[in-house]
């Protein structure tokens, strides 16, 4: 049987256009008629204890023609027990002279057997095999460039994952390796890091440190030529980074290398990743140094250490913003450096134990409530006193009314005696 000389051709343009092996293709194309011939003829491939049905079988393809050939491969023997998978001594030497009991031989078959249904199967098997081919073809490209920063397209959101096409490759960025303060758009370009390649899968990250040390190789020619050196690295991906340089070249400015002119490089960069701020600190051999410029933008007085903790001393006006907010400048210094560091003010010891007294003297919030209720209850008498009293006015006033009126009535009978003795007068 033949293939059409149409399927050839496709499946040599799939392999030039995809880069694939077309031998490996072929091979898989194989692979996929012997499953669907035996398929077609057994109903299976396994049988119920998971042994490969009719083993002895295999399928040459003619690489130009597409014309492919059944055989039957059998043992030579001297005496037959299983005419599928043996061949009489006698026989074989009909085949091949030179064959010897332990050979095997190749017996072709009629290939009549596979039908519309067998074909159909081996096209869906072929599809498979040359997906699987690809995925391995685009692995082994880019095996060797993880850690390189690539410009992938965006082209859809997974379950919270961001899916790009890096070239060939489609690339996985998971949420932890995103940028908490951005928003992936569709069909827009961005530039990942290579972070890793697991179980076949290409995953890429916009928050590793090492993206941002990749983004400066690309903007300073410095740090590329290996005249000024990224010594190490801290980051809080989205919010703020600190990154330490040193300079091997007299001369040469590594935090004015890393800044450009005007500001041109580091701006670059700070377009890339965001909202984020980048601290660019000169590395020092000596630690007490090293320390003081990890906390920049804070002015340091004095840097004592003692093992692996270093005491810095700064003034009052420094001290909020040594620490930062919420702790985040103390925080990544203490990463880049890999020390801690405890932060004093000017009067070191001092200040702590006035701050212990001061915590002392401190009412618990238990005996607040029960000075804000007692001061309340205070207020709630205080208050009724004097609306006792505000009703106990209008009654005095009623009372010296009554007194009022009660002398009126006085005078009346004054004048009535008055007039009645003026009377009795007058009779006599």
């Amino acid at each position: 049987m033949a293939m059409t000389t149409d399927f050839i051709s496709a499946v040599s343009q799939i392999a030039a256009e995809r880069g694939l092996d077309k031998e490996k293709i072929f091979e898989a194309l194989e692979i996929a008629i012997l499953a669907a011939y035996k398929k077609e003829k057994f109903g299976l491939t396994r049988d119920d204890e998971g042994n490969v049905v009719a083993d002895h079988l295999s399928v040459e393809v003619d690489r130009e023609a597409g014309e492919f050939k059944l055989f039957a491969n059998k043992a030579v023997v001297e005496k037959v027990d299983d005419e599928e998978i043996e061949i009489a001594l006698v026989e074989a030497e009909l085949i091949s002279p030179n064959v010897e009991v332990g050979d095997v031989v190749q017996i072709e078959l009629p290939a009549e057997e596979l039908g519309r249904i067998a074909a159909q199967a081996a096209k869906q098997v072929i599809l498979q095999k040359m997906s699987e081919f690809e995925k391995d073809a685009v692995l082994a490209e880019y095996s060797d460039k993880v850690g390189e920063v690539f410009s992938a397209l965006m082209q859809r959101m997974q379950r919270g994952q961001v899916i790009f096409e890096i070239g060939k490759a489609t690339a996985v960025m998971p949420q932890e390796e995103q940028l908490s303060n951005e928003y992936y758009k569709i069909g827009e370009r961005y530039k990942v890091l290579l972070k890793s390649i697991e179980d076949g899968e290409v995953l890429v990250s916009r928050a590793d440190p090492d993206f941002l040390v990749e983004l400066f190789k690309l903007e300073v020619p410095e740090i590329e030529s290996g005249i000024v050196e990224i010594k190490a690295v801290a980051r809080e991906a989205g919010t703020r980074s600190k990154i330490a340089v040193v300079s091997h070249q007299e001369g040469v400015d590594p935090i004015g290398s890393c800044v450009g002119q005007r500001g041109i490089r580091i701006a670059n960069i700070m377009n890339e990743v965001g909202e984020e701020k980048i601290d660019i600190i000169e590395w020092n051999e000596d630690i007490s140094t090293f320390v003081a410029n990890a906390l920049s933008p804070a002015k340091v007085n004095d840097v004592s250490i003692d093992d692996e903790t270093a005491t810095v001393t700064v003034d009052a006006d420094q001290l909020s913003l040594a620490i930062g907010k919420e702790g985040q400048n103390v925080r990544l210094a203490w990463k880049l450096t890999e020390m801690k560091i405890d932060i004093e003010g000017p009067e070191g010891e001092e200040l702590v134990e006035e701050t212990d007294e001061e915590t002392k003297t401190e009412e618990s919030p238990e005996e607040v409530e029960k000075e804000v209720e007692e001061v309340e209850k205070k207020d709630s008498v205080e208050e009724k006193e004097e609306t006792t009293e505000e009703e106990k006015e209008p009654v005095e006033e009623k009372v010296e009314t009554t007194e009022e009126v009660e002398e009126p009535v006085e005078e009346k009978e004054e004048t009535a005696e008055e007039e009645k003795e003026e009377v009795e007068s007058k009779k006599e």
